[in-house]
């Protein structure tokens, strides 16, 4: 299911796992009546980081946030399988939702019930939460080397 950053093709969607002021921040949508991680597919000449930033303003009002790489990942859905990429949103600043079938953003101190996909949400959230820990652990490093 997880694969390294970069090692799956063709991407057809991406799945941001966000966070603000150290909170998972989730979207729900009116549809499913369930929380869930902001994404979506990749549109015709679009990267997948410009689909991040997209499906991550779309689908949360966020346009103030740093991106994160953090996994490539396989999954089925309704149009068979298909490989994502997933990225950890660190959010700046909150903006306002725009109009769509996300009807609220809420933060968490946990992942709450009723998620629309809850056997993969905790695993790619545990993944972000890593490469976040292990980006921070270099970045000190960097910092303690240049002092």
């Amino acid at each position: 299911m997880v694969h390294p950053f970069g090692t799956l093709t063709p991407l057809r969607f991406v799945v941001v796992c966000s966070f603000y002021q150290g909170r998972y921040l989730l979207s729900y949508h009116s549809g499913h009546r369930s929380w869930e991680t902001q994404g979506g597919h990749i549109e015709k000449n679009e990267t997948p980081e410009q689909a991040a930033r997209r499906e991550l303003y779309e689908e949360s009002g966020v346009k103030d946030a740093e991106l994160i790489p953090v996994c490539d990942y396989f999954a089925f859905d309704s149009e068979g399988s298909s490989n994502g990429r997933v990225y950890a949103a660190l959010i700046r600043h909150l903006g306002e939702l725009p109009p769509n079938e996300m009807s609220k953003i809420e933060m968490f101190d946990a992942l709450p019930d009723h998620l629309t996909y809850p056997f993969v949400t905790p695993v790619l959230f545990a993944e972000a939460q890593r490469k976040i820990a292990g980006t921070m652990v270099s970045v000190l490093c960097q910092d303690v080397a240049n002092h």
